[in-house]
C-alpha cells in the first residue's frame, strides 16, 4: 500500500482566474516519470472554482473522465450537445473516444469543489459518449467497463467499517473526514494505492466520504 498525502500533490490552476487545482499524478507542467498512472488511473484532480470561474472549451481524446462534485454545482457543456448541471451525489462520465471538446464552469454563486478522475480505456478511439447518474447510492458501484474499472462511493459514520475490494489495483481517495485503512489514518485529500490487496477494510474515524476505484488491469 502506497499512501500519498494531500500536501504532496502538485499544485496548479490559475488563482487570478479563480481556479485552484491539486493533482495526484504527473500533470501538465508537473512531469514526474515515476508518477504517471496507477492501473488505468491517469489523473485524480481536486478542482476548486470560484463563482463565475471555469475551464473554457478544450479537447480530450482516448480518456474516460469521471467527475464527482463535493460541493456547489458544475455546469458541463460539450461539442456533442450535452449540457447538464452536476451536483453532489451525482456521477458524471465523459467518454472522449476519438475526440470531444467540453466546457466546465461554476455558474453558481457559491464556490465549487469537485474531484475529476481520468482513466485510460482498454481500446483507444471510438465514438464519444456521455452519462450522468443522479444521486448514486453507496450500495451501487459505478462501472466503467471501457477501462476495466468500477467506482465505489462510501459514506461512513464515525466507527463504521467497510471492506476494500480485492483487486489487482485499488485506489482510495478521501473526500471528507478521516478514515483508518489497514492501520493508517487518512485525511481529506489523502489517497492510497493498493496492489493485490486482500481482506482490507476501512474504518471511519469521523464521518467520512471516500471514493474507491476497483481496477482489474494495469
Amino acid at each position: 500500500m502506497d499512501v500519498r498525502r494531500a500536501g504532496e500533490r502538485y499544485s496548479g490552476g490559475d488563482a487570478a482566474a479563480g481556479i485552484s487545482s491539486s493533482h495526484a499524478f504527473s500533470f501538465g507542467p508537473h512531469y514526474d516519470p515515476d508518477n504517471l498512472r496507477f492501473g488505468p488511473l491517469l489523473a485524480c484532480n481536486e478542482e476548486r472554482l470560484a463563482p463565475g470561474a471555469g475551464f473554457d472549451e478544450h479537447p480530450h481524446s482516448h480518456t474516460e473522465i469521471v467527475t464527482w462534485v463535493v460541493e456547489g454545482e458544475l455546469t458541463h457543456r460539450d461539442s456533442f450537445g450535452h449540457e447538464t448541471v452536476v451536483r453532489p451525489g451525482d456521477v458524471q462520465r465523459l467518454s472522449s473516444g476519438g475526440g470531444v471538446r467540453h466546457v466546465e464552469r461554476n455558474d453558481g454563486n457559491v464556490p465549487l469543489t469537485f474531484v475529476q478522475m481520468w482513466l485510460a480505456p482498454l481500446e483507444p478511439g471510438g465514438e464519444p459518449a456521455y452519462e450522468i447518474v443522479h444521486g448514486i447510492a453507496d450500495s451501487t458501484p459505478y462501472a466503467v467497463p471501457e477501462a476495466g474499472a468500477m467506482l465505489h462511493v462510501r459514506r461512513l459514520g464515525a466507527g463504521e467499517r467497510t471492506a476494500v475490494p480485492d483487486a489487482a489495483f485499488v485506489y482510495v481517495h478521501v473526500v471528507r473526514g478521516e478514515v483508518r485503512l489497514d492501520g493508517v489514518e487518512l485525511g481529506v485529500g489523502d489517497s492510497a494505492r493498493i496492489t493485490d490487496g486482500k481482506d482490507l477494510e476501512t474504518m471511519a474515524v469521523s464521518e467520512a466520504e471516500v471514493l474507491v476505484w476497483e481496477m482489474t488491469v494495469g
